[in-house]
């Protein structure tokens, strides 16, 4: 079991939200407000006026998890030019040594 986190752009949200309801991998994922802080801000597309007065951008987490053998598929579909979130955030793939409900 993997957990794939992505950071993108509020603005990107709807979108990244759309394309993972349509992904039979993906049961299901949750989404955290988080603040974008760092100097590759100023390369973002995103990155407005107002980033540039309160210093940070705002961006959401979200966190997938995922069997080992659907998040390549799950990265593929995200990367797919026309529908995918390219270019709209970054990732990284976490093991998760356990999971279950309380």
């Amino acid at each position: 079991m993997k957990n794939l986190t992505i950071i993108i752009h509020t603005e990107a949200q709807q979108k990244l939200s759309d394309q993972l309801r349509t992904l039979e991998q993906v049961s299901g994922y949750t989404f955290s407000h988080v603040e974008g802080h760092g100097l590759e801000t100023e390369s973002d597309p995103f990155f407005a006026a107002r980033e540039k007065v309160v210093g940070y951008t705002p961006r959401m987490r979200v966190d997938i998890l995922l069997e080992d053998a659907d998040v390549e598929v799950v990265l593929a579909a995200l990367r797919d030019k026309e529908n995918g979130v390219t270019r709209q955030g970054v990732y990284w793939i976490s093991p998760v040594e356990q999971n279950g409900r309380l």
